[in-house]
């Protein structure tokens, strides 16, 4: 892929060079070279779904790299356009994106107050459209950095044809300058003087500049010099407040969310010290029973109402051999009814006996199944004659 990126490189550069001889930053000048080029055509070539999106992510990163400083405004704009054809007519599926580092994310910031002010409106609007498209990846390197890579990146070289001349004012005339300067005006004055009647002044014919010309070149330097700070210091600022709107608005947001957030955890406190602060602890062999609550206040009243409602049994009623056993107890010595008694205590366990059974009462016994069986017997053929008739 480094064929790739040499040739994706000129390509791009040659982009650049047209539309720098244009000495124009209107779109529609940058349009006419991009369709002039076939620019779009660039990722038409047969390759791999993977080598494809490696390419337009390369390709997006050498464009970016004329984005930024040191290249002059034109070239900045011109990457601009470059890079939003590059994003928009890529091939891959979702797109890849312009990896924008933190530490340049300021040089972007003040490309765009500069655009704005310098009422480029067509660069400021593809700009507002590629943050609208978020076409922009944030992030912390420009280059991905991956497992076991070297820790020499690789530098991409800087083209001196693109590249701004913020300080040429200041390489040009300096003080050495400004010396030499004036020592040739005053050896010109001299010769002036030389040739003249007047030894001491020159004649009117021969003042072909001004005489002050050191001071007002060095009146001039220093003016354009001042502005250029004020001009730095007003970008800075205009930088600076909105970052800080940016953290107002920021910390105004988590503040109230805090609060929110401390609002609930005391609702949810106050909850659970309702729900569970008059829980009396029961031991575990009891912990069938139902759990008694602890008064507070009215608690008597509670607790009363409680115990009426929850305390009382439901009463079963008696089965029909129950019945009929205490209908024929009521008619049977005290004996036998003790025995009946007995057994409806216990009606599913035989009775365990610690004193000796007696003649006495087996006959007793034997008397009372006899009894009830013939009992049984009369009232199961009332039963078939009633339903007979």
């Amino acid at each position: 892929m480094e064929n790739f990126s040499d040739a994706a490189k000129s390509d791009c550069e040659s982009l650049l060079h047209r539309f720098q001889r244009t000495d124009s930053v209107r779109y529609e000048e940058f349009s006419a070279i991009w369709r002039d080029m076939k620019f779009s055509t660039v990722f038409y070539g047969k390759m791999a779904a993977n080598e494809k999106r490696f390419f337009s992510r390369e390709i997006l990163a050498i464009a970016s790299h004329y984005f930024l400083p040191p290249y002059s405004f034109q070239i900045r704009v011109g990457s601009l356009y470059l890079l939003y054809g590059l994003y928009n007519t890529q091939l891959c599926s979702p797109k890849e994106k312009i990896r924008i580092a933190l530490k340049d994310w300021d040089e972007v910031l003040r490309f765009q107050e500069d655009v704005t002010s310098a009422q480029h409106y067509d660069a400021a609007y593809i700009m507002r459209r590629l943050f609208l498209d978020k076409a922009f990846y944030f992030c912390a390197m420009p280059e991905m950095l991956c497992y076991r890579m070297g820790k020499r990146q690789h530098k991409h070289p800087i083209c001196e044809e693109f590249r701004d001349r913020p300080a040429r004012v200041k390489d040009l005339v300096n003080l050495e300058t400004l010396e030499e300067v004036l020592n040739v005006h005053e050896h010109y004055h001299k010769m002036k003087c030389a040739i003249s009647a007047s030894a001491s002044q020159p004649d009117s014919s021969l003042s072909l500049i001004q005489q002050d010309l050191v001071p007002q070149l060095k009146d001039v330097v220093l003016d354009f010099h001042n502005w250029q700070e004020k001009r730095t210091k007003r970008v800075k600022q205009s930088v600076k407040t909105n970052s800080e709107e940016d953290n107002d608005a920021d910390a105004g947001q988590g503040s109230s969310q805090q609060d929110e957030s401390s609002r609930r955890a005391q609702l949810l406190a106050s909850i659970k010290s309702k729900s569970y602060g008059q829980l009396v602890e029961v031991s575990k062999s009891r912990r069938h029973r139902q759990t008694e609550m602890e008064s507070s206040g009215s608690g008597s009243d509670q607790g009363s109402a409680q115990a009426g409602c929850g305390g009382r049994k439901r009463k079963t009623p008696p089965s029909l051999k129950a019945r009929i056993a205490k209908e024929v107890c009521s008619k049977v010595t005290p004996d036998v009814e003790a025995v009946e008694l007995k057994e409806e205590a216990t009606p599913l366990s035989t009775p365990w006996r610690l004193s000796i059974i007696t003649e006495k009462d087996e006959e007793l016994e034997k008397d009372y199944l006899i009894f009830v069986e013939g009992v049984w017997s009369e009232s199961s053929r009332g039963g078939k004659k009633n339903l007979k008739s």
